[in-house]
């Protein structure tokens, strides 16, 4: 069996911690079956985030761009090239004046690289990156060779305009997911790489892992947990998670994230 967790507000409390007893449950079933993360974060974020873990399966990254070990070792990458990068850029300038994120892969690591203007979310966003490595403002902002997220921050009304505007343009040739943040009173439109969402990732895993479908379970909270849910064998939504998900659930936990959902329900399913 291959257990796969989404993070943020699944099973990452609410303050970003994960309780001495999710810990001890997930240890446990490590030792009896597969386990994994599918996160929108980075190798560099989840790091510091799943500390006391065991982590032997490769995991789902950046929403499924990357699929990496924790030791770094990749899997698969997924990623925008320079052109279609540089073209997504100049629509979003020329229709709204935006400038994104970039989260590129350079020298065997990402890099983050933020426009010299920030608006006021990327200020908030920002702050939270000071502290971390290969982390670059850019005055002169151009896509790389390999972008893995090309991330805007923007008002309800312009995310939409943003999301329609980049469909019309390059139509099947970008991912588009539009969600609110949890963190900051704003939209993220992250632009990826048709094949770089949790969907085809779970799907490039099982071939990594030989497991069937049929013996996959997920557990999500939100709308990039949406794609996971069509192609899991038992899709598993915490009480938490918004209703679209809900509804495409098999199981609909009576417990939050701050309640360890998680592993409350491995601990009743494996042991």
């Amino acid at each position: 069996m291959l257990y796969i967790s989404d993070l943020d507000f699944t099973l990452l409390r609410s303050d970003l911690s994960i309780s001495n007893y999710t810990k001890d449950i997930w240890n446990k079933t490590a030792s009896k079956h597969k386990l994994s993360i599918a996160t929108a974060r980075s190798f560099t974020g989840v790091k510091e985030l799943l500390k006391g873990l065991t982590l032997k399966q490769p995991l789902i990254l950046l929403d499924g761009v990357i699929i990496a070990n924790i030791e770094g070792k990749i899997y698969n990458i997924a990623a925008i090239n320079k052109k279609l990068g540089d073209e997504i850029l100049f629509l979003a300038k020329k229709h709204l004046n935006l400038s994104p994120l970039i989260v590129a892969y350079e020298e065997n690591s990402e890099v983050f690289i933020y426009p010299k203007n920030l608006n006021r979310y990327q200020e908030e966003l920002i702050k939270t990156m000071k502290n971390r490595n290969r982390v670059f403002s850019n005055e002169n902002l151009k896509a790389k060779d390999l972008n893995l997220k090309i991330v805007f921050q923007a008002n309800e009304q312009d995310s939409i305009f943003l999301q329609n505007i980049l469909k019309e343009n390059l139509g099947d040739l970008i991912e588009i997911k539009r969600s609110k943040d949890p963190y900051i009173d704003c939209y993220f439109i992250t632009v990826l790489h048709p094949l770089g969402d949790k969907a085809h990732a779970l799907k490039k895993l099982e071939e990594i892992e030989n497991i069937s479908i049929k013996n996959t379970t997920v557990f999500g909270d939100s709308h990039n947990d949406l794609g996971l849910f069509e192609v899991a064998g038992t899709k598993v939504a915490v009480a938490n998670a918004i209703k679209e998900l809900k509804e495409k659930a098999d199981i609909i936990l009576p417990h939050t994230n701050d309640e360890d959902a998680v592993a409350k329900f491995l601990e009743k399913d494996v042991f």
